[in-house]
């Protein structure tokens, strides 16, 4: 199977500040992970009668901070990615900062400008599916008809979100109903064991929410997130997961086939 990509999300767990976030990129590339992923927005894209306007203004990246991010991203060896909730934002990835892959919010999937902006300059977009239909995803793909590699994830946007309501199952109706699509998971539940699940029922991209601490009292997403050891010992389960999950094909391992005219001779 091919190799799980794996996203360390870490959205605004930095609490708008740049040493914890260059901390958390630093950590995430020395557990292994092949993504960080931030979140691109600018105060004026929400109200200022928005109930967190002023959290949404914190935690923010201007545009230094972004390309500050994505160098240290390169030097730590770990990709550098990024959400954006506006055109403008999407601009701003693709045209200033370079960025070929981008990922798409559960909340602006059917957000049709941004799409149609990223269509032709990306090569490859994570698409969340929160909250999605089969004809919503359907829409959404439409306007990215001309993205060469697009990944489905399965996501329920709830934060935290109970084991009830994760409908991993999804997973493989999202594989048979779009087959032209890579297809991953986006993990709101509490610890790890959604995302080893989804590994294995197919899941080629797995991303988790991250942070420096799960008590953290800034934010909403640090009690879904993982701390840095927590997600090294993600990464290795995975990795395993692979080893184990094999290739879809039943016939003699190598082992096997070295062993078995022996084995079978015995009860001839």
């Amino acid at each position: 199977m091919p190799r799980v990509k794996i996203i360390a999300e870490i959205g605004e767990n930095h609490i708008g500040d740049m040493d914890i976030a260059k901390r958390l990129i630093r950590e995430a590339a020395e557990a292994g992970a092949d993504y960080v992923k931030f979140q691109s927005y600018r105060p004026e894209n929400f109200s200022t009668d928005d109930p967190e306007y002023e959290w949404f203004k914190k935690v923010s990246l201007s545009d230094g901070a972004h390309s500050m991010l994505k160098r240290y991203a390169e030097e730590c060896g770990i990709e550098f990615t990024s959400s954006p909730f506006s055109v403008e934002r999407a601009e701003f990835l693709c045209g200033e900062l370079g960025l070929k892959e981008i990922k798409i919010a559960s909340g602006v999937m059917l957000n049709f400008p941004i799409l149609n902006y990223i269509n032709s300059r990306v090569d490859t977009v994570f698409l969340s599916t929160g909250m999605a239909t089969l004809d919503e995803i359907r829409d959404a793909l439409a306007h990215i008809k001309d993205v060469p590699n697009v990944y489905l994830l399965h996501c329920v946007a709830q934060y935290p979100c109970e084991d009830k309501e994760a409908n991993l199952k999804a997973i493989s109706i999202l594989k048979n109903r779009f087959p032209a699509c890579g297809i991953g998971y986006s993990d709101h539940t509490i610890g790890t064991d959604a995302c080893l699940m989804a590994a294995a029922l197919g899941a080629q991209v797995i991303e988790k929410h991250f942070t420096f601490d799960k008590n953290a009292k800034e934010g909403t997403d640090h009690i879904l997130s993982l701390e840095p050891a927590e997600l090294k010992a993600l990464v290795k389960s995975v990795r395993r997961a692979e080893s184990l999950l094999g290739k879809d094909a039943k016939e003699p391992t190598p082992g096997e086939e070295r062993i078995k005219e022996f084995v079978r001779s015995r009860f001839l």
